[in-house]
């Protein structure tokens, strides 16, 4: 996932600028802030965090007000766009993207209103995700990553002594558990519309391809996606070692699976760590098995969230001084910890792999640097990525070759219309 007092400017020219920050009530600027809900219920709710953050910030800034509005991750999106709509603008948002408001002109780059310092902070895996052709706009605010996530109990009784590190040891991993861990799925493939675009991420990654290219061209049709759809299809699937029907199972339902011990191998993220360990499962975390260890290079997946940063109120200068603020080591760590989520800064990143609290996040960590990201900065995205949600767990069915060359027509055309305006 805001106004300050403004540098003083010849004041006659700043009394006709409605973008100056220097109000009727004798100067105070209040700065409007929307920003997701991660918690689950009143208790832990983001409003806390941020309203502290705003009351820290307020107390070190005479003259900056920060309204802080805190919207369920069901919502945002739309109470933005209303927002926008009736001209109600925010400074501020805290959300999951930002292509759609560089498309409309309606967000500072990120040199305007970050230090060079802070910028230099951030991750610069993240500061490219962050690019719309070449400028960033997006503010990377907390990541994530994948790792491969194991049941150490399960491999146990199953006579598994490692986990697997290659696409062949895991089917032989997944043949073990279920001949002597009936009742388990040996692997959770989940390719069902909630986050098949990650899962499916994942994969064509470790089978050394990808979903677009450099450049931001898609791929889904390649070779390589073809070949890694094809053995997912032959050695998991038809094998029954995964979910008859992947495309109808989503991540939450693979997750719940894990921590009740029902599934013994999935790629997951820090949050199932905690349920897992709430549980009392035993869990180990691993590199994400490659095609072949000597052709592939290691997986790094990892998404994000972000901040914008809008120049609708001209508040340029007091959007700065917050979002300096707000990304200091401080204010990172505490969000990062409070709701298991990944830094996105460098200092933060140290701090918490030096801590033995966070040795199970190791693995996690070590991803963030040289991770790889969906392409954000493609206004064609949104709509790409809902086609892969709904449409690829068809690729580990027969005929899952004509469903990834139709997704790969769809993709071409919607980038090309995005492209064309």
């Amino acid at each position: 996932m805001k106004r300050s007092a403004l540098i003083p400017l010849p004041l006659a020219g700043c009394l006709l600028l409605s973008g100056c920050g220097i109000l009727s009530d004798g100067g105070e600027v209040t700065l409007d802030l929307v920003a997701a809900d991660y918690g689950t219920n009143d208790s832990n709710s983001s409003s806390i965090y941020w309203n502290k953050v705003a009351k820290d910030f307020e107390a070190a800034n005479s003259g900056i007000k920060v309204h802080v509005d805190v919207v369920s991750w069901d919502d945002i999106d739309k109470h933005v766009a209303e927002l926008i709509a009736k001209g109600d603008t925010p400074d501020i948002v805290q959300t999951g993207g930002f292509v759609d408001q560089v498309a409309a002109d309606r967000l500072y780059p990120v040199g305007d209103v970050l230090s060079m310092e802070a910028q230099a902070n951030l991750l610069d895996s993240f500061n490219k995700a962050g690019q719309v052709l070449g400028s960033q706009y997006g503010i990377p605010f907390i990541s994530s990553s994948r790792a491969f996530v194991y049941n150490k109990a399960i491999f146990e009784r199953a006579g598994i002594g490692a986990p697997p590190t290659t696409w062949e040891e895991l089917r032989k991993d997944a043949e073990l558990i279920k001949t002597k861990v009936p009742g388990v799925t040996p692997y959770a493939l989940p390719l069902g519309p909630e986050e098949a675009q990650a899962e499916s991420m994942i994969w064509t990654m470790s089978g050394g391809g990808a979903i677009s290219d450099s450049v931001g061209n898609y791929t889904i049709d390649s070779q390589q996606n073809r070949d890694t759809f094809k053995w997912l299809r032959t050695n998991l699937v038809d094998k029954g070692l995964t979910y008859p029907d992947p495309g109808t199972v989503n991540r939450k339902a693979a997750f719940t699976a894990f921590a009740k011990g029902e599934v013994a191998m999935l790629n997951g993220h820090p949050a199932l760590l905690k349920d897992a360990a709430a549980a009392g499962i035993q869990y180990g975390i691993a590199p994400i098995p490659l095609k072949s260890t000597k052709e592939a290079k290691p997986v790094a997946f990892g998404v994000a969230d972000w901040l914008m940063a809008f120049k609708a109120n001209g508040h340029r200068t007091e959007i700065k001084k917050f979002l300096n603020f707000a990304l200091s080591k401080q204010n990172t760590l505490e969000f990062d910890e409070e709701y298991n989520m990944l830094p996105v800064t460098q200092d933060t990143l140290t701090e918490m792999k030096d801590n033995p609290q966070h040795q199970d996040l190791t693995q996690f960590l070590d991803n963030l640097p040289s991770a790889n990201f969906y392409p954000y900065g493609a206004p064609s995205w949104d709509k790409v990525s809902s086609l892969i949600k709904q449409r690829i767990g068809g690729a580990v069915k027969s005929g899952g070759d004509q469903v990834l060359g139709d997704l790969q027509s769809d993709a071409t055309a919607e980038s090309n219309r995005a492209r064309q305006g």
